[in-house]
């Protein structure tokens, strides 16, 4: 039996609903239940169920109604004659006796739910169900219909009673014979047990009366089991491939740049010149670079243009993308910290309040992030106190900054014009229009997205879209590609490759070093595995991405890894103990660690020794994994900056406290992320191998 946590996917459960989103489930929730009365039909409470499920989620994009004899069926489509997708027999709660209970299922109303399925599955050969359910308004019992295909759908006896019972050809006839003659026996002589999700709907009553916003929490789990993304399994809106088209935009539009269709491509282009404005980050950057006649100290300049105007813009995005890449990664950063401290304000920094210029912008940069907290003076030590040394190569100055240009160059007093289609609204809630300080502009952006993508159930206060570190390596992904446009490797791709890939490489890893012969991860497992030995064998894997670009496939690598070590009961903290109260998952191309019993999310509190542990646990298995294992080349210098700050943040994501004040640092990834040409070998491509081959087994076949 599931819980409705456990019951979901904790992908699906990480993402924030809106606080008028579970306002309103509430008050439809409350008049299903008040509305409620033991002395009407079971007809009058089947037409409370549709209407709550029609008001809170599935009208008008999916038909409700009865079919045939059944009570209730959820369709796929807006209209009848679409696929019916989910079955509800709804009983009144006074009849207790057609009711399962949450330790015998054997009764009339799973009867009649079997026989509803089987009618839908095999005489309509419809392979659309994904779900179904029993409820008498207060007490629900949800059960997935591969349960159903497994148990009942392949068993070739029961299919068998069931086409004779359909065509009369057994001793008796009538709904009442299918139920006690053919589904009682059955299920009751079933070895296996029937999975299934419970929930009675009185565990709510307190979240669901009361006034306090925290305890709405609570009700995330259960707003989420209704929804069609669970009971219809649509997908959601989690997936790393998915672009937020207004973020980008308007960051293109801060930066100086737009995106332009050129045949099948989009591509990224310099406004045209009518169009060009001072204050963007781009404008502002060539205009210096061009005042300060800086080009000149760049070696191999051609590599930058053939013109000078060509020169000044290359150089100059990539200085963008080296100063937006921190901005980013300190917007992650203040994200993480406000959540570890429960939304403490002194942990707010990128604000104009706090960073007045781009003078204070670069002393965050290297006076602060890049300083420990002893050697950081002045107005860097007092004012950002609450800010962590981070010992990152991302916070010291570039061979192109050192060479040209820094942040603190650029002019402060710019204006910038708001995008037409901008975010930020005043507080009547209208787009804002004008010019507004650049600086001001670019952090108010910001601020109107929510970057706290990684935690536990909440719900989202402000109606904020989530931006996490996906999105932000696709969205590079296509700056950088503004020649010839961006290829990015989709979410679910880089998944299935690594769990194919990665998983074959373990066990022949074993199989090899231990000279069994076993097939799969669990046949590895069952050998019986030394912690310590089995971590030495799956780190010793390498694996190089030979055009890395955002690093997105690395990023699934570390992951899936994870996940590896975890279902081989060798994840452990730093005592050498294992794991065992977690569980460590990929889903939607996203690691997920909750709790085993409960089914949480983990959630990082840095006053949790045991919260602690695990954290500290996954910062060093990741940094473990991230320096001895992954590796990547790329011959675009902007796409090795973009790799490792994303490697960068899925380590950011488990940073913890190592005493009161001090983040763990950073380790510096730039040896195993370089920028070079993988398709260039050390020997001429009409070279004679002949020498090279000679001392080797092999030749040149």
């Amino acid at each position: 039996m599931l819980n409705p946590r456990k019951a979901l996917k904790k992908a699906f459960l990480k993402i924030k609903p809106h606080r008028d989103e579970i306002e309103d489930f509430k008050t439809n929730l409350l008049q299903l239940i008040d509305r409620s009365n033991e002395t009407e039909s079971e007809e009058f409470h089947k037409n409370l169920v549709q209407d709550f499920l029609k008001k809170i989620y599935y009208d008008p994009d999916h038909f409700i109604n009865t079919k045939d004899r059944k009570d209730l069926v959820i369709h796929k489509g807006k209209t009848a004659d679409t696929p019916v997708a989910v079955i509800i027999e709804a009983k009144r709660p006074t009849n207790k006796h057609e009711m399962p209970g949450k330790d015998d299922l054997n009764v009339k109303g799973f009867h009649e739910l079997l026989l509803y399925y089987l009618d839908e599955r095999v005489t309509l050969k419809n392979e659309h169900i994904t779900h179904l359910i029993i409820n008498n308004i207060n007490e629900w019992f949800i059960f997935d219909s591969h349960v159903f295909d497994k148990l009942f759908y392949q068993n070739k006896l029961l299919l068998a009673l069931y086409k004779d019972y359909k065509i009369d050809s057994l001793s008796g006839k009538g709904t009442d014979y299918f139920y006690n003659k053919i589904a009682k026996p059955f299920i009751a002589g079933l070895t296996e047990n029937i999975e299934f999700t419970y929930f009675t709907l009185k565990d709510y009553e307190k979240p669901l009366r009361n006034h306090d916003p925290k305890d709405d929490n609570k009700l995330v789990a259960l707003y989420k089991i209704f929804s069609p993304e669970h009971l219809l399994k649509l997908p959601f809106a989690n997936d790393s491939n998915s672009l937020d088209k207004r973020f980008y935009s308007e960051l293109l539009h801060l930066i100086g740049l737009k995106e332009i269709k050129q045949g099948s491509k989009k591509l990224i282009e310099r406004y045209p010149e009518d169009e060009r404005n001072s204050a963007s980050l781009l404008e502002n950057a060539i205009n210096k670079l061009n005042s300060r006649d800086t080009l000149s100290q760049i070696e191999n300049l051609s590599t930058y243009g053939k013109t000078r105007e060509e020169q000044l813009f290359a150089v100059a995005l990539e200085l963008c993308i080296t100063w937006i890449n921190r901005i980013l990664f300190l917007k992650l950063l203040e994200a993480q910290l406000l959540s570890y401290h429960k939304g403490d304000p002194l942990y707010k920094f990128l604000n104009i309040e706090r960073i007045k210029n781009y003078d204070d912008l670069d002393s965050l940069f290297f006076d602060v992030l890049s300083c420990k907290y002893d050697e950081r003076r002045g107005e860097a030590k007092t004012d950002f106190s609450k800010i962590p040394y981070l010992n990152s190569s991302l916070f010291e100055p570039s061979d192109l900054e050192r060479k040209t240009i820094y942040m603190t160059d650029l002019r402060d007093e710019r204006y910038l014009p708001l995008l037409n289609a901008t975010v930020l609204k005043n507080e009547q809630g209208k787009k804002l229009k004008g010019d507004m300080l650049a600086l001001d502009y670019f952090f108010k952006f910001l601020d109107a997205y929510d970057f706290a993508s990684e935690g536990s159930e909440n719900i989202q206060e402000e109606n904020k879209t989530l931006i996490n570190a996906s999105v932000l390596g696709l969205i590079f992904e296509k700056i950088n590609g503004y020649k010839d446009g961006s290829y990015f490797t989709p979410g679910f791709i880089t998944e299935y490759m690594c769990r194919e890939t990665i998983r074959r490489a373990v066990v022949q890893k074993f199989n090899e070093s231990r000279g069994w012969n076993c097939k799969d991860l669990k046949a590895v497992y069952n050998k019986g595995l030394d912690i310590e030995e089995a971590n030495t064998i799956v780190n010793s894997l390498k694996i190089c991405d030979p055009a890395v670009g955002s690093g997105h496939f690395l990023v699934s690598a570390l992951n899936e890894i994870l996940a590896i070590k975890h279902e081989l009961k060798i994840l452990c903290d730093r005592d050498g103990r294992r794991l065992f109260d977690y569980r460590v998952e990929v889903e939607n191309d996203e690691l997920v660690i909750s709790h085993e019993h409960s089914g949480m999310l983990f959630e990082y509190n840095p006053t949790s020794l045991e919260s602690r542990k695990l954290q500290k646990a996954l910062f060093h298995e990741k940094q473990t994994i991230i320096e001895n294992c992954l590796f990547g080349v790329d011959i675009n210098p902007n796409s090795v900056k973009i790799c490792r700050l994303r490697l960068w943040i899925e380590l950011l994501k488990n940073t913890y406290y190592k005493n009161d004040i001090e983040l763990e640092t950073l380790p510096n990834i730039d040896i195993n992320i370089k920028c070079g040409n993988s398709l260039i070998s050390r020997f001429d491509i009409k070279a004679d191998l002949s020498k090279a081959l000679k001392k080797s087994k092999y030749d040149i076949d």
